[in-house]
């Protein structure tokens, strides 16, 4: 990597912004040099890249006809590698290694064929994302359980020092106004398996989206299959996917009916299967009532699944993840309150998986009696990998009743508004706010290089003698927090940054990880992790 590959592009823009821009600068105005129509070739990475950030009117824009992908699995597009992350959203960007999850956290991985090509990989993506945001960041780390963070904070130092030379005299860009936190998945565990009920975290856990793609079909005899694609370019999508789902199924309607009242079209009340007529009355409004009813349509799928089992075990679910009833007494006995889903017919073992984990996450471990009984009466035996092997990725399972730690203290969030069955907030928007306000505890999360005084400074004791507004405002605004997880992010940790971005408006969060994950998909990465698969790792190392 070199600085001018890249470029320099800063303001207030999305990420996804940023990656156009840049692609932009250094791929497309290339093109634009001779009056030829080009073809650009892609690998299966720039492909992903592409369209990640763009669509084929955007290249056609620049003067690019077609677009071929014909080196898969081959080196990526040589422009393109100073990019070399994937942009699913304005805040969030992956690295598109799903199987470093394995590699980081499999105990027979060698080191030489699988993690530390994986890591340096990780790292070298990382600072691209750091390039591309014009960021020099401070980098800090989740100190415990698992020494994965700090190994990839320093190779990430490293690399940003060797990227930010700027002359023969190896002198370096300075710190930028910006924070890098990097952490092991181990560190919230509750957030991975507990059932969601905000739309876009519901939808991916419970209805099978594949590739951002719902598959639906429209109402009637003749009924066909349809597929929507879940993006940015949706505006609705973005307005709605972090909204609870009882928000969701009230704002959908209202706004069907805007449309209807509008046009004068039907004093009905709208439903689904009265919507076909309303679109021929309306075709000017076809594309905007077509968004509308897919995500009726998918909200209702929710629901159904929600009201059938669901909704029953996410009261469970809450009680074991706080420690307390929606009515704030403590739960004194947590297998009193895990049985009745185990003993129900309607979870299936999945659900049944995921509740045992939140018991055990909740008493910071089990006895190996206790575990062996769960799982021989659950009858989960062929399964039970998913439960076991949790202690990889430095999350107590197995503990002896007098080493039994005490539950990790939260933020008191009882003032804010929720819903009695979402009263769980993931620990990741704890440490986002807590790094905003200098609040991190400096043992717990280290430095590797520190950036401007208006980040670190005195740390918690500058949160005590300061007000919160006048040490925020002391920072320059447009600063950055970027927040890094090896193991994949939950759509509920998403959701976070973009809530903690609009709250505190000085500085933007931007989060990332190895790869996006779902309750279920996780599961089962956990199952593989005691098996013995070496050349996974070296395939993955081939691939970046």
């Amino acid at each position: 990597m070199a600085p001018a590959a890249v470029g320099a592009v800063s303001g207030e823009r999305g990420l996804r912004s940023l990656v156009w821009q840049k692609l932009k600068l250094s791929v497309f105005d290339d093109c634009k040099k001779e009056e030829e129509w080009k073809i650009i070739i892609l690998d299966d990475f720039t492909t992903k890249l592409l369209s990640s950030c763009g669509k084929m009117t955007d290249l056609l824009a620049e003067g690019i006809t077609a677009v071929e992908n014909v080196y898969k699995n081959r080196e990526p597009v040589p422009h393109m590698k100073a990019i070399y992350f994937i942009t699913p959203t304005e805040k969030v960007f992956t690295l598109d290694v799903p199987d470093a999850f394995f590699c980081c956290y499999c105990p027979t991985v060698e080191k030489a064929k699988g993690k530390d090509a994986i890591m340096e990989a990780m790292a070298e993506q990382i600072v691209t994302l750091c390039a591309t945001l014009d960021e020099n960041p401070g980098v800090r780390y989740k100190s415990k359980p698992l020494d994965n963070a700090s190994k990839l904070a320093e190779l990430v130092e490293k690399k940003l020092e060797n990227y930010y030379k700027i002359d023969e005299r190896s002198q370096i860009k300075g710190k930028t106004h910006s924070q890098l936190l990097i952490i092991d998945r181990g560190f919230d565990p509750v957030s991975t398996v507990l059932h969601e009920l905000t739309f876009q975290a519901m939808a991916y856990d419970l209805l099978p989206i594949e590739n951002d793609t719902y598959k639906y079909k429209t109402d009637g005899p003749s009924g066909k299959e349809r597929e929507a694609i879940l993006e940015e370019e949706d505006e609705l999508w973005v307005k709605i996917r972090h909204k609870h789902i009882a928000d969701v199924l009230e704002e959908i309607p209202k706004l069907l009916k805007e449309v209807s009242s509008k046009r004068k079209a039907t004093e009905e009340k709208l439903s689904l299967s009265n919507l076909a007529q309303l679109m021929k009355k309306m075709p000017h409004f076809r594309k905007q009532i077509t968004k509308q009813v897919v995500h009726l349509n998918i909200a209702e799928d929710c629901m159904s699944k929600f009201k059938s089992s669901i909704e029953k075990l996410c009261k469970t679910e809450q009680d074991l993840a706080l420690g307390t009833d929606a009515e704030g007494q403590k739960v004194k006995d947590s297998m009193r309150v895990l049985l009745p889903v185990l003993l129900n017919k309607n979870h299936d073992s999945y659900d049944k998986i995921r509740a045992i984990l939140l018991y055990i996450f909740s008493t910071n471990g089990t006895t190996q009696e206790n575990l062996d009984k769960l799982i021989q009466n659950v009858q989960i035996e062929s399964d039970s990998d998913m439960i076991k092997n949790w202690e990889y990725l430095g999350v107590p399972v197995v503990v002896s009743s007098a080493s039994q730690q005490r539950r990790q203290s939260r933020k008191d969030r009882s003032s804010e508004e929720t819903f009695q069955l979402s009263r769980w907030t993931p620990v990741i928007k704890d440490v986002m706010e807590d790094a905003i306000e200098n609040k991190l505890d400096s043992k717990e999360w280290p430095y590797f290089s520190q950036c401007p005084a208006a980040w670190n400074g005195s740390g918690a004791v500058s949160a005590r003698q300061k007000s919160r507004t006048s040490y925020l405002d002391d920072r320059k605004s447009g600063s950055k927090l970027i927040v890094f997880v090896i193991g994949g992010i939950t759509y509920s940790e998403m959701r976070s940054a973009y809530e903690v971005s609009q709250a505190y408006k000085s500085c933007e969060v931007v989060i990332g990880s190895t790869h996006i994950l779902t309750p279920r998909r996780l599961l089962d990465d956990v199952k593989t992790l005691n098996k013995p698969k070496d050349t996974f790792c070296i395939k993955d190392e081939e691939k970046l």
